[in-house]
């Protein structure tokens, strides 16, 4: 059985797909309102339409800002029939978008050819007052080459859009990266970078910070693209453990009725059979009988059980019959063209098939980024299509494997791609300080007022960051100390307080240390939320729910002991019911009212909780002890600042059970207290001798 880490609802409202008086969607109107910035980054998901929001921003720097030439640059020829002319004008835009076809380069065949340079450079030294004549489509591998042959002054007043902008990066050795810095160091270049995802799966940055800074910044999420779509209306995203071959669970995860878009593991990965071709027959059999291959389209017909007949894309084949498939599945269009696409490297960035359902995806994924487009296949609106399915196909950890640290690693990997895109494609709530002697309040969807936070308006600058959580997250998430949350061998403030203020300062340098705090604490709190299970009234708890209440004021304090919040029909610790209306929380299992919430509460919730518990249900004890101890043995040494954390704990833990903690305890978070106390003793030995 499949597991779902993330089940998302929406609310089939219709805003997103509903056009202005310019023809504009929301999020194009969006971008629109910053058309004056010369450096613009806009993340927004698949089908949300951000190719026709590029055509809006280029036409109005070339008609109104006086930028002379106007370059869009795509990761793959295929993508570049997304800028193909459009009449804007037609829904009530003031011009049309043009394209000569001279100037469109992203035609079949070597990207760095001397005829496709050679047509950049014309490009770039022709004048004209013709729009259409201004305006030229490349990849990014012919941007690269041609780029060489170019002084960098050339780009002066240039607009250069570059779309799927999370293949670039700060690394040295990206190339466009280092393109990108040098048109923004040394032109007057425009840019507008455009990205579904913008976090690539690894640790390097695709902007240093300084250079971030400087792009202004239009997002729109997941969750406002999908609430606002006519009929989808559910998304999962989950993942299934097989043992042996992949092969042998494939009946269990494919749906022959759902429209469903397969991509077979990487040959080179240990999933892979290493027989590519094999794979495809073997899926094709799993589906039922091969009656014959239509000789002009190459789309295999496939009886079902029952008598069903299913129409069959192989990309995989990568002999002269996958053209033809290309082509067929370029022009199909209805909901009948096709039932079944196979790839392996194909049908991700910029593959657009409304009508699949259910994306299955055969092993282990590297990046992020690359899980994030796929998940966009499934998530166009389409009429009947009410839900959209992610599912990862992955191997079990053999507890016996000597590489079991390999499998390990994949295992949690997958898992932290769920938890990211839980924070992608779920709601997000907005906090903000209680004022004081104010009453908690939720003011509109999602906002909620919390003791703990420091004053009472955020700098412009931790508003940034907080508008941008979800990049900071990303970072976070792909820390080294995540992985040993996600099976509970990392005690939860260490991570709230000592890891993510690490990448927080990372990644805005810029902010102060109480600003750094305060954005801290907003994440914080936006990540336990998200894991927690939301909002509840007292009309929607369950019957058995368990309360948080405050803890007592330490002795001396004027003020006395908060008392518990009650709700009618349910008793609180203390047995009295005070009938009050009140508003909670979930937090790790049990509730909490808004009124109480602070951030001593919210900084001992492991957001990664839930996908422990997942893990705990879906794999056998030794396969998860097997996962624990290849974590702990390679954990990160002891930080004083994770000890300075730890401390105030360990008094507590041996107060309440009258020992010291053991390293041969269970309870990976008494070990950890143990592993402290040794760490502790240790530097104090240290500081001894250097003393005398």
């Amino acid at each position: 059985m499949t597991t779902d880490l993330i089940r998302v609802e929406y609310a089939q409202n219709g805003k997103s797909k509903k056009n202005n008086e310019l023809g504009m969607r929301e999020m194009q109107a969006r971008a629109y309102e910053a058309r004056d910035q010369q450096y613009l980054l806009l993340k927004a998901p698949p089908a949300s339409g951000k190719s026709r929001a590029l055509m809006f921003l280029s036409l109005d720097k070339l008609i109104n800002q006086g930028v002379r030439k106007a370059i869009v640059a795509v990761p793959e020829t295929s993508i570049g029939a997304s800028f193909d002319n459009t009449p804007l004008s037609a829904h009530g835009f003031y011009a049309d978008w043009e394209v000569r076809p001279e100037h469109n380069l992203c035609t079949p065949g070597s990207e760095g050819s001397d005829g496709k340079i050679d047509a950049f450079r014309r490009f770039m030294h022709r004048d004209s007052s013709d729009i259409a004549d201004r305006v030229l489509i490349c990849t990014h591998a012919t941007l690269r080459f041609a780029f060489e042959k170019l002084a960098t002054s050339e780009f002066d007043d240039t607009l250069l859009a570059i779309d799927e902008f999370h293949h670039a990066s700060a690394d040295r050795e990206n190339r466009l990266g280092n393109l990108l810095d040098r048109l923004m160091q040394h032109s007057s270049a425009h840019v507008v970078a455009m990205t579904g995802s913008y976090f690539r799966g690894d640790t390097v940055p695709i902007l240093l910070p300084e250079d971030e800074e400087k792009f202004s910044r239009i997002t729109y999420t997941y969750y406002e693209q999908l609430n606002g779509y006519e009929h989808l209306r559910s998304l999962g995203i989950g993942y299934h453990f097989y043992t042996g071959r992949y092969m042998s669970a494939i009946k269990e995860v494919l749906d022959p009725d759902k429209k469903t878009i397969i991509h077979i593991p990487n040959v080179n990965s240990r999933e892979s059979t290493k027989d590519k071709f094999t794979e495809v027959d073997q899926i094709v059999d799993a589906l039922g009988t091969v009656e014959k291959t239509e000789p002009d389209t190459g789309i295999l017909i496939v009886r079902v059980e029952g008598g069903k007949r299913l129409r069959v894309a192989n990309l995989v084949d990568d002999t002269v019959e996958r053209p033809k498939v290309m082509a067929y599945l370029r022009q199909a269009e209805g909901y009948d063209d096709i039932d079944i696409i196979i790839a392996l490297g194909m049908a991700k960035e910029g593959f657009d098939w409304p009508w699949c359902e259910h994306v299955l995806t055969i092993g282990y994924r590297n990046s992020m980024t690359e899980v994030v487009q796929i998940i966009g296949r499934a998530t166009r609106d389409a009429p009947g299509k009410s839900h959209a399915q992610f599912t990862n196909l992955i191997a079990q950890p053999n507890a016996e494997d000597e590489d079991v640290k390999f499998a390990v690693n994949n295992m949690l990997k997958a898992i932290t791609v769920s938890l990211l895109m839980e924070q992608v494609m779920a709601p997000n709530f907005n906090f903000r300080p209680r004022d004081l002697g104010g009453e908690a309040v939720v003011d509109g969807p999602g906002s909620i007022e919390i003791n703990g936070i420091g004053g009472n308006k955020p700098s412009p600058q931790v508003q940034q960051a907080l508008d941008n959580s979800s990049d900071i997250v990303a970072a976070f998430i792909q820390q080294p100390e995540a992985a040993a949350a996600i099976t509970g061998t990392n005690h939860p403030e260490v991570m709230s307080q000592a890891v993510l203020t690490r990448v927080i300062q990372e990644r805005c340098p810029q902010l102060s240390s109480e600003e750094v705090e305060n954005v801290r604490m907003g994440i914080a709190t936006q990540m336990a939320l998200s894991a927690s299970g939301g909002l509840f009234t007292e009309d929607t708890l369950p019957d058995d729910a368990e309360f948080i209440t405050p803890e007592p004021m330490p002795e001396g304090e004027d003020e006395p002991p908060a008392a518990p919040r009650i709700i009618p029909g349910k008793e609180s610790p203390g047995g009295e019911n005070t009938g009050e209306d009140k508003r909670f929380l979930q937090l790790a299992g049990k509730f909490v009212n808004i009124e109480d919430l602070n951030m001593d509460m919210i900084d001992q919730i492991n957001p990664f909780q839930g996908a422990y518990e997942i893990l705990s249900k879906s794999v056998t004890a030794a396969v998860l002890k097997a996962i624990q101890d290849e974590i702990h043995g390679n954990r990160v040494e002891m930080t004083e600042e994770e000890a300075t954390i730890l401390w105030p704990k360990i008094k507590r833990f041996v107060k309440e059970q009258g020992r010291n903690p053991t390293e041969s305890s269970p309870d990976p978070i008494e070990k950890r207290y143990a592993e402290c106390l040794l760490w502790l003793k240790k530097q104090k030995r240290q500081r001894s001798r250097q003393a005398g």
